[in-house]
């Protein structure tokens, strides 16, 4: 029976939510009749007219705890895409909002007095009671029962009276809260405040700009949703709102006090509020999103940082893909499935580019000093969404402005500009990334070493590196690791770098040395069911910081005695000294992903109270005595890098606040650059894998240490390199991946961008391939006259 008050709901206002139950099956478990929503934005109003209107016979209720005419915030942005898939699902809703929108094209990046523009961005908004008011009105004629100022009743009893409860109640979800359990919720709160106003004018275009105060940096972000009104997003780090006594200023003085911060911006006039407070944002992230008949939609189930103006697209979004799922599978489950199956993946996506774009708001500070232009860039580029290549189509002339300022020659693309380590300058910005082959017997690299390296020397990089090289047979991963500890391996060595020099000549050739450490002893990658599986037979003792086994499955390392660490510091330097007969050109200390040196680093690996144990300085002690040793002996014209995880990915691991200090003790102690990486450190990391995931800590070390980087970690296109070099976060890309699908990547990469110069070079051999080959016609004759019978 269909109750007829909501205040007879149980769990109306004032009435204590009981504990939650297990769901109902729906009483229709192929297309269900009766759905409740929670929640009236925009998602769960768009979800009600799309369900509506596909199956009128339905009984879609929807409660909305606030008033027709509230509502937060201001302007509500929509992409192209979002906009295309609205206007073929409901036409009637397209055209309603086609009516309202403000258009633009620019964006304008206004710091220290000075203003740059870009265009061809192609954006659309209107104001947000605009967009529910037409969703109001569209659910109406659809015959949707709204029910405003009622607050819904509480999930359980939700569930056992409906077919389908969407759960559109916003990022304080109570539903999400009553089924926490099921849908594991993860919050995270980030470092700043932001202040949601309006300007009765309108931007002439989407406007950044940078102001920095006695206090410390402020941002605004500013859109034009209407003719004559405005979205004003006053945000800063939280100790800069409260050394700025924002903490304790009310909102209507915070108000005027933005408006005199930004008065340039505003032309002097003033901002104002509706229902405005500052807020800290949090990014919501569920195991799950559905449990039983209850699904969860929009920032119930997700949040993304406003500076992608994502909130409001996802949740129609979402809506869009529900009621899609629900008319294509023939069951509830299977539709929640892949509903939740379709959209995760675009969820994800979507959290990663705006958590790379609040972390560049939040770390902004680090980006002041860049040349203007390339601050500009940088910004645009933030979430790496927008890429060097697209901002070229979009805006060429701008884009050709950041090169110019870069120090790019006419016609050559950021990753083809020369860079200087030391004494060696590589023609190109791509380097081929160290990669464990697991081929070489009694650690003497063969015929496949040679091959392989000598295959990507040929393929255009401006420097490829050899894989982890073992300074001792006891500091081998696998038997089938390489290694620098006899004379026969280091004529192997100076075979391979002869042949690069002579065959692949501009090319550079580095070796990393390294020790396993207590990741020893373990069988060939591909023989492993899991890595890091120790040897059934032939095994040999470990050796790390501390008595810790990678695994529990692993072998226990002894802890090393202070006269096994001097041994093991020669090691080092005989390995260094055989590099240097062996004719590098460069020479890489590996520090990290769990390995001897990386496990002194670590918290996590680390437990010795020793001189060598302890606080970071004491951590670092030993990777940097053996640094020095080696810097002694390696030639002072050929440069030295280390690489360093920059994070364990693992509570009480290192930091990326440690991971500048490790840096900064390393270039004082004379690194000419820093290759960061990130964890392998312990077996039960957590990575946030995703495109160009580790390039965010390379940029951070560069930027507050001022020392060269390589940024490595999923970076697997030219314009992705093209990007991270002309917006500042790295000198130098390093790929591993991408040149095991094709040795001649750098090559390809120049003939695919139409680059002929110095930045690389094909082989005499290979020039006739220098241009992609020819598939069949695409140029056939096109119908001209339709002929009648």
């Amino acid at each position: 029976m269909k109750p007829t008050s909501g205040a007879a709901y149980p769990g109306a206002r004032g009435t204590a939510r009981p504990a939650t139950t297990n769901p109902h099956p729906p009483a229709h478990p192929n297309h269900p009749h009766r759905i409740a929503i929670i929640g009236g934005g925009p998602g769960g109003l768009y979800a009600a007219a799309l369900l509506k209107r596909r199956r009128p016979d339905r009984e879609i209720t929807l409660w909305e705890r606030n008033a027709p005419d509230d509502t937060f915030g201001f302007g509500v942005v929509l992409s192209d895409e979002t906009l295309g898939g609205i206007e073929h699902a409901d036409p009637a809703v397209y055209e309603a909002l086609r009516q309202h929108f403000t258009r633009w094209d620019d964006i304008d990046i206004v710091h220290r007095n000075t203003r740059h523009t870009s265009g061809g961005h192609g954006f659309a908004a209107l104001g947000r009671q605009q967009l529910l008011e037409i969703l109001h009105a569209r659910c109406r004629e659809l015959g949707v029962e709204l029910r405003f100022r009622t607050e819904a009743p509480y999930p359980a009893w939700l569930a056992e009276t409906y077919d389908l409860v969407i759960a559109a109640d916003g990022v304080h979800s109570t539903t999400r809260e009553a089924y926490a359990q099921e849908f594991r919720p993860r919050l995270t709160t980030h470092r700043c405040r932001y202040l949601w106003l309006a300007a009765d004018f309108a931007f002439d275009a989407f406007r950044f700009e940078i102001a920095e105060t006695a206090h410390g940096v402020m941002q605004l972000h500013g859109y034009p949703y209407s003719a004559d009104s405005s979205t004003v997003i006053v945000e800063m780090r939280e100790e800069v709102w409260r050394a700025a006594g924002f903490d304790e200023t009310d909102v209507a003085a915070s108000v005027d006090r933005c408006a005199k911060i930004f008065t340039d911006a505003l032309g002097g006039r003033p901002l104002r509020a509706n229902k405005s407070a500052w807020t800290t944002f949090r990014t919501v992230v569920n195991d799950r999103w559905s449990h039983g008949n209850v699904v969860l939609l929009g920032d119930a189930a997700h949040t993304a940082h406003f500076s992608i103006g994502s909130g409001t697209k996802l949740a129609v979004e979402d809506a869009l893909a529900l009621a899609a799922c629900l008319e294509e599978r023939p069951t509830l489950p299977e539709a929640l499935a892949a509903y939740e199956e379709e959209r995760r993946p675009v969820v994800a996506s979507t959290q990663r580019a705006a958590r790379a774009s609040l972390e560049w708001f939040e770390n902004l500070p680090l980006y002041l000093d860049q040349p203007p232009r390339q601050f500009a860039f940088n910004l645009l580029t933030r979430s790496r969404r927008v890429t060097h290549d697209n901002l070229r189509l979009r805006d060429p002339h701008f884009t050709a402005a950041v090169e110019r300022e870069f120090g790019c020659p006419t016609a050559t693309p950021p990753m083809f500009t020369p860079f200087r380590l030391r004494g060696l300058t590589l023609r190109n910005r791509v380097v081929v990334s160290p990669m464990d082959m697991y081929s070489a017997t009694d650690g003497v690299p063969g015929d496949f070493h040679l091959v392989h390296l000598g295959a990507r020397a040929l393929g255009g990089a401006g420097l490829v590196m050899s894989e982890m090289v073992c300074v001792s047979a006891e500091g081998r991963i696998t038997p089938g690791c390489a290694g620098l500890y006899t004379d026969r391996q280091t004529e192997a060595w100076r075979r391979i770098t002869a042949f690069v020099h002579s065959q692949a000549p501009g090319t550079a050739l580095g070796i990393q040395l390294g020790h396993s450490g207590r990741k020893g002893s373990t069988k060939l990658m591909w023989e492993a069911v899991y890595g890091a599986e120790p040897l059934e037979q032939g095994n040999w003792p470990l050796v790390a910081a501390s008595p810790i086994p990678y695994r529990p499955d692993s072998q226990t390392p002894h802890e090393l005695t202070h006269t096994q660490l001097a041994a093991i510091c020669e090691q080092f330097t005989a390995a260094a000294r055989r590099a240097a007969h062996a004719d590098f050109d460069l020479l890489e200390l590996h520090c990290a992903h769990g390995y001897l040196l990386s496990g002194f680093l670590s918290p996590l690996t680390n437990h010795r109270t020793d001189a060598y144990g302890g606080p970071l300085a004491a951590r670092l002690r030993f990777p940097l005595e053996v640094f020095d040793a080696v810097r002694q002996v390696w030639p002072q014209e050929r440069p030295m890098t280390v690489r360093i995880s920059a994070t364990d990915w693992a509570d009480g691991g290192t930091t990326a606040e440690d991971a500048v200090e490790i840096a900064r003790a390393f270039v004082a102690h004379g690194a000419d650059a820093i290759d960061v990486s990130t964890g392998q450190v312990v077996a039960d990391e957590q990575p946030e894998y995703g495109r160009s995931y580790q390039t965010p800590f390379a940029d951070r070390v560069r930027h507050e240490t001022g020392a060269p980087v390589i940024a490595v970690g999923a970076i697997s296109s030219w314009d992705d390199v093209n990007s991270l070099i002309l917006a500042g976060r790295t000198d130098l890309c390093a790929l591993a991946r991408p040149h095991l699908y094709d040795p001649n990547w750098t090559l390809h990469a120049a003939a695919e961008q139409g680059y002929e110069g110095p930045g690389v070079v094909w082989p005499m051999p290979y020039r006739a391939g220098g241009r992609r080959p020819r598939t069949g016609r695409t140029d056939a004759p096109k119908p001209r006259l339709a002929l009648g019978s």
